[in-house]
C-alpha cells in the first residue's frame, strides 16, 4: 500500500502544481510530515487520507490502490 499511496499522492499533488508545502498546509500538518508519505517511509493515519482524498478530489480506495477510478 506504501507504494500505491507514494506514488498517487506525488502524481495528483504535480497535476494540480502544487507544492508538499502547499499540500501539507491543506491537511493541517508540518512539511515534513507531509513529506514522510510521499517517501514511503511512514503511512497517514485515518483522519490524513480523509483529508488527502478530499484535498484532490479522489476516493480514499484510489489512493490506497483499492481502484483506479478516481
Amino acid at each position: 500500500m506504501e507504494i500505491i499511496l507514494k506514488a498517487r499522492i506525488r502524481e495528483l499533488r504535480k497535476e494540480r502544481c502544487e507544492t508538499q508545502l502547499q499540500v501539507a498546509n491543506a491537511l493541517g500538518i508540518a512539511e515534513s510530515h507531509y513529506q514522510v508519505y510521499e517517501r514511503g517511509t511512514g503511512l497517514p493515519n485515518l483522519e490524513n487520507i480523509w483529508k488527502l482524498a478530499d484535498h484532490f478530489g479522489v476516493s480514499i480506495d484510489y489512493l490506497v490502490g483499492r481502484s483506479e477510478e478516481r
